[in-house]
């Protein structure tokens, strides 16, 4: 399985927040933004703040895609 994060990108949008925005106010490191940015794994306690800052839950800012072989 992989993760993937296009559906917080497409809510930042429709939020009109900036990820600049997002990092900035919930202090995410930047290597952080760039696992995000990349698919990677990324530690629970962050996508649960995102979450709280977005007021949503975890599967509306990602997926886990099954791998094709």
């Amino acid at each position: 399985m992989e993760i993937s994060y296009k559906k917080l990108w497409i809510l930042l949008i429709e939020k009109e927040i900036s990820p600049v925005k997002l990092r900035r106010d919930l202090c995410i490191a930047t290597g952080t933004m760039t696992k995000l940015r990349r698919n990677e794994e990324v530690a629970l306690s962050v996508l649960l703040r995102i979450c709280n800052y977005l007021n949503c839950n975890i599967g509306d800012i990602c997926d886990a895609i099954k791998k094709c072989n």
